[in-house]
C-alpha cells in the first residue's frame, strides 16, 4: 500500500454500476493486453541497450567492453565447433561403445537452464482463463454460490463511490455512515492526482462502456509515469486500464540523461526535451472538461500543458506519435505545471499553476493571448469558483490562499496583480482546496499543519469587498492534509486524504457554528440538511474505514 494518500476523487450517487461486473478477459481482451506485453518486452531491450549507451557516455561503460570481445570470440568458437564422435563414425564400421564414457548424456551442459517457449506475464495467461466461471469448467465439481458475493458487490443508488490515489475504492451509506472497500486496482507507479469523467474513451478493451450508452464511470490517474492511464470503477477485478494516453513505447522516461562531459559523477540529470505528442515526465494534474466530455487537459513536470481527445483511440500511434496523441500542448510556464483546471462556465478557458511562481488563465484555442500573476510561492492548489465565472482561488506553498479576478490580470507577469483577498489559511503549506459547489462561499483548505479549514466568504455591501471568516477546522486524523473535496451530493459532507494513508469524511454539519453560519446560504439554495444526533462513542461527524482492531472490539 502507499504511504500516503495524494488526491481524492467522489462518484455522485446514481451513476455506479448497481451489480458491476467482473473483469473479462476474452479473445478480444486477450490480444490487446498480450499485444501490449510484447511491446513491453521489446521497450524492456531498447531500454537496457540505451541505458548501456548512456552509461558508456557517462564514462561508466569501458569496463563492458572486453567482456563483449569475449561473448562475440565464445559464440564464433560454437560455431566453428564440430562434433568429434560424429566425425569419427564411418559408415559400415562397427562402433564400440565405451562403458565409461558419459559424453552421450552431455554432462557438461547438465546445469544451463533451457530456453523457455515463451516469455513475459501473459505468455500463458489464456489457458489459466479458458473457462469464463466455474461453472463452465468440467473439473470443478464443486460449484460456489456467487449470490453473496453478488449481494457483497452490490451498489446501491443511494450510495456514493470514493476513490483514493492508490485506486481503493470505497462506498459510503450516508443513511448509515458506513464506509468500506469496494474493490481496489493496480499501479504501475506511485499515483499523484485522480479526475472522475463519465465519457468512455476510445478503446478496443471489450469491457469498455458495457451499458453501451455513451455514458460510463471511470478514472484518470497521472503517476510518476509519463502516462496517463484510464480506468473503468463499473469493472471489478480488472487487469489492465481501458486506455493509456501517452507513448510507453518511445518515452524516454525510464532512460538516464547524463549531464557533464562523462568525467566526473554527476546525481543531477538534464531535463529532458519536450514533446508535443505525449508527456516525457510525471504527470501532477488533470482536469476533465464536463461540456466538452471528450476533452481531457493534463499537467506535468515537463512543464507543458496537453489537451487530449479521448474520442480517438490511442493504440492507433504512428511512428512520430502524432497519429492518436495530444492534439494541442501548451508551454506557458518555466518550471513543472502543478495544477490545471476548466473552466465549467467558459469551457474553452484553462486555469494553471506552476513551480515557476505563477498562475496563468488561457483560451485553448489561443494561449498566446492569456494572462497571468506572479505569486511569490509555489503553487500547489487552484479552483475556478464556480459561482463566478471571472473568480478563482490559489493556495501556495507558504500557507496562503489568494482570489483573483482574471479581468484585472495583466498579460504581462511583471506588472503587478494584487488579489482581491489574502487569507493566511495554514502554518506550512495550503496543500488541498476546493470550493463548494452547493453553497456560495463556502471554501475548504487543508495543509501540512494537519488540519482542514471551512471559510465563510460573504460580500461585504458597504464597500464591495469581501468578508472571509473562519467557520470552523479540525484534524481529521489522516497526517498531512494532501487532498480536501466536497461531496457532489450532500452540501456539507468533505472528504480529506493525507500522509497516513487513510481517508475520513466529515459532516461539517455537525458543527453548530457551520450550521449557523451557511443556515441562510442554504435555504436560498433550496438545501436541506440532515439533523444527525451524536450516538454514544460515535464519531462525532467524522466517519472513517474501520480497522481490525476497532471490528475486534466491537464483537467483545
Amino acid at each position: 500500500m502507499s504511504s500516503l494518500v495524494s488526491s481524492v476523487a467522489w462518484v455522485r450517487r446514481g451513476v455506479s454500476v448497481r451489480h458491476p461486473p467482473k473483469y473479462v478477459l476474452d479473445d478480444k481482451e486477450l490480444e490487446r493486453v498480450s499485444g501490449l506485453a510484447r511491446i513491453e518486452l521489446e521497450d524492456a531491450r531498447i531500454e537496457l541497450q540505451r541505458a548501456h549507451e548512456a552509461a558508456k557516455s557517462m564514462g561508466k561503460g569501458a569496463e563492458t567492453e572486453g567482456m563483449e570481445d569475449l561473448e562475440v570470440d565464445s559464440d564464433d568458437d560454437e560455431a566453428n565447433w564440430v562434433d568429434d564422435d560424429e566425425a569419427m563414425d564411418v559408415d559400415g564400421a562397427p562402433v564400440v561403445e565405451d562403458k565409461d564414457d558419459l559424453s552421450k548424456y552431455n554432462m557438461e551442459n547438465y546445469d544451463d537452464d533451457a530456453e523457455p517457449d515463451a516469455i513475459g506475464p501473459f505468455s500463458n495467461i489464456k489457458g489459466l482463463t479458458y473457462y469464463k466461471d466455474n461453472e463452465e469448467d468440467p473439473y470443478i465439481t464443486l460449484k460456489e454460490e456467487d449470490d453473496n458475493e453478488r449481494e457483497d458487490l452490490e451498489i446501491l443508488p443511494t450510495d456514493n463511490v470514493l476513490v483514493i490515489s492508490q485506486l481503493d475504492i470505497y462506498v459510503y451509506e450516508e443513511s448509515q455512515d458506513n464506509l468500506y472497500v469496494h474493490h481496489d486496482l493496480m499501479l504501475p507507479n506511485f499515483p499523484l492526482c485522480l479526475e472522475w469523467l463519465d465519457f468512455p474513451p476510445a478503446s478496443s478493451s471489450s469491457n469498455n462502456d458495457p451499458t453501451k450508452s455513451g455514458f460510463g464511470n471511470y478514472i484518470a490517474v497521472g503517476t510518476l509515469d509519463p502516462e496517463i492511464e484510464i480506468w473503468s470503477l463499473d469493472v471489478v477485478e480488472a487487469m489492465y486500464p481501458n486506455t493509456v494516453l501517452g507513448r510507453p513505447d518511445i518515452s524516454k522516461a525510464h532512460i538516464p540523461v547524463p549531464s557533464g562531459s562523462g568525467k566526473k559523477k554527476k546525481k543531477r540529470m538534464k531535463a529532458r526535451s519536450t514533446e508535443k505528442a505525449y508527456h516525457v515526465d510525471a504527470v501532477l494534474g488533470l482536469s476533465w472538461n464536463k461540456v466538452q466530455r471528450n476533452l481531457l487537459a493534463s499537467a506535468s513536470a515537463d512543464r507543458t500543458v496537453k489537451l487530449w481527445d479521448l474520442s480517438r483511440d490511442p493504440s492507433m500511434n504512428g511512428e512520430d506519435g502524432s497519429d492518436a496523441g495530444a492534439i494541442r500542448s501548451f508551454d506557458v510556464h518555466k518550471d513543472k505545471v502543478q495544477a490545471v483546471q476548466w473552466n465549467e462556465k467558459n469551457p474553452s478557458v484553462l486555469l494553471t499553476g506552476s513551480y515557476d511562481r505563477t498562475v496563468r488563465t488561457f483560451d485553448s484555442r489561443s494561449p498566446d493571448a492569456g494572462v497571468g500573476a506572479f505569486l511569490g510561492s509555489d503553487v500547489e492548489a487552484l479552483r475556478w469558483d464556480p459561482w463566478e465565472e471571472a473568480g478563482f482561488y490559489v493556495s501556495l506553498e507558504n500557507g496562503l490562499v489568494l482570489n483573483y479576478d482574471v479581468r484585472n490580470l495583466p498579460s504581462n507577469l511583471e506588472t503587478p496583480s494584487p488579489a482581491r483577498f489574502t487569507l493566511s489559511a495554514h502554518d506550512g503549506a495550503a496543500s488541498a482546496l476546493d470550493v463548494n459547489p452547493h453553497i456560495r462561499g463556502c471554501l475548504a483548505t487543508g495543509g501540512t499543519d494537519k488540519l482542514v479549514k471551512i471559510w465563510n466568504v460573504a460580500d461585504d455591501d458597504s464597500n464591495g469587498k469581501k468578508n472571509v471568516t473562519l467557520v470552523t477546522s479540525r484534524d481529521l486524523g489522516v497526517g498531512k492534509v494532501f487532498s480536501a473535496v466536497f461531496s457532489p451530493d450532500d452540501p456539507l459532507t468533505l472528504a480529506a486524504g493525507g500522509s497516513k494513508a487513510k481517508m475520513q469524511i466529515w459532516d461539517v454539519a455537525a458543527n453548530f457554528g457551520a450550521r449557523k453560519a451557511f443556515g441562510a446560504k442554504l435555504k436560498e439554495a433550496g438545501k436541506v440538511l440532515r439533523e444527525r444526533e451524536e450516538k454514544e462513542g460515535g464519531h462525532s461527524g467524522v466517519v472513517g474505514l474501520a480497522s481490525d482492531d476497532e471490528g475486534s472490539d466491537e464483537e467483545d
